[in-house]
């Protein structure tokens, strides 16, 4: 549905925390579904832990985040250029089960409820359909600050 550079151009994120990889589905209203490759190059490996590699806990729910933007603003990418869309909350976070490197996680999240400029995901992360880690996940959409031009 969206690839790599799609995501580029509704995401502020860029390497090393872009974490998401691809749209696999998008049912505008309910749903979205993306991918995430875990590889043993990513910088959080070397110190998490460097004789048993695993995805910090912390780094999956930012990519269930980072899928949540993308639901927010895939219908209508202009709007990502003079909005964003804050992490504001999470609940009900779980971790389940180890993501290592050479893991393809899919990330599911469903809306819960939108409101104005807040909106509520329940978020999943599975690897081979097994769940490795769920939440509920809040996010406002905050107006970009407009950029003063510089003098000569």
């Amino acid at each position: 549905m969206l690839d790599i550079n799609m995501i580029r151009k509704i995401l502020p994120h860029r390497y090393p925390f872009l974490l998401v990889d691809r749209i696999l589905e998008f049912d505008p209203g309910k749903r979205i579904v993306g991918l995430k490759n875990i590889t043993m190059n990513e910088p959080y490996f070397q110190g998490h832990f460097p004789d048993f590699p695993i995805l910090p806990g912390v780094i999956i729910i930012e990519a269930m985040a980072q899928t949540g933007g993308l639901f927010v603003f895939a219908r209508n990418p202009e709007e990502a250029e003079n909005k964003n869309l804050f992490f504001s909350g999470i609940d009900k976070a779980r971790f389940r089960k180890p993501v290592i490197p050479g893991d393809q996680m899919i990330l599911e999240l469903e809306m819960l409820k939108h409101r104005g400029p807040l909106w509520k995901f329940r978020g999943k992360a599975t690897v081979n359909g097994d769940l490795a880690a769920e939440a509920e996940l809040l996010a406002s959409i905050i107006e970009k600050e407009p950029q003063e031009e510089e003098s000569s």
